[in-house]
């Protein structure tokens, strides 16, 4: 299974990354996990007739603004879109006239699925639950090629994280803050220590760190100082940068 951070950053782009987007390559699938403006990447990679399910945390516009570009893909395949309840209603409101090519209109079909339904829900196993947000945002649990990857992205420090994570081979999770930095009320959002604490309680085999907030982390440096901290509490730690590829 290969690992690809298309974006990395949080918030908005800059020198040190798009916003947020990782793919999953497996035997079977091709999966997305949330499309912010790192999404235009994936031409690069899929080039095989594998379904391809992209599935969304939450609706904050770093998670969802590289939408407005599906019409620039040349799939052949349909694009299934997973989320929470609404995200049809939701999507269809954006990915619309005025603001960009309605979904109708692109060349290629797509599916959405709400989770959870069990009558209505991906062909492999995904667990989904709710995370500590400012607005309802869901984190994921996969089991694919025999491994479990779990994606927790914005949240504060949660129980349903850890539950989410609990023997993951890979915990993918933000780390927007950094440690001692100004937090603001009604808004979580995880430091090093909070998501290499979620890692260790939940006994992952590995964590990395994506969703750097744009404003604090402002370059790939600090990036690195949060690595080695990190690893201080969770060994097996690394944060991702845009690009870069995994296999796991």
């Amino acid at each position: 299974m290969k690992i690809i951070f298309l974006g990395t950053n949080g918030w908005y782009d800059t020198d040190t990354g798009n916003t947020i987007c990782t793919l999953i390559e497996t035997k079977e699938y091709f999966i997305i996990l949330d499309a912010g403006n790192g999404i235009y990447k994936i031409k690069k990679y899929i080039e095989k007739e594998k379904p391809i399910y992209l599935f969304l945390s939450h609706f904050h516009l770093d998670h969802i603004i590289g939408l407005h570009i599906l019409n620039k893909f040349n799939l052949k395949q349909e694009i299934n879109i997973c989320g929470q309840k609404g995200t049809k209603r939701i999507l269809k409101k954006i990915i619309n006239h005025p603001f960009t090519v309605p979904f109708r209109k692109l060349p290629y079909p797509i599916k959405f699925y709400e989770l959870p339904k069990e009558n209505n829900k991906p062909p492999f196993l995904v667990k989904s639950n709710f995370l500590r947000h400012s607005s309802p945002c869901l984190g994921y649990r996969f089991e694919l090629d025999g491994k479990i990857i779990t994606y927790c992205p914005d949240t504060g420090f949660c129980e349903n994280a850890i539950e989410l994570a609990k023997n993951a081979d890979l915990l993918i999770t933000e780390c927007a803050l950094k440690v001692g930095g100004l937090r603001y009320e009604g808004w979580p959002h995880l430091n090093l220590e909070e998501a290499a604490k979620i890692a260790k309680e939940a006994k992952a085999k590995k964590l990395t760190l994506i969703h750097f907030d744009a404003s604090i982390y402002q370059t790939l440096k600090e990036r690195e100082e949060a690595e080695k901290l990190a690893k201080k509490i969770f060994h097996n730690t690394f944060a991702a940068r845009d690009d870069m590829e995994i296999k796991i």
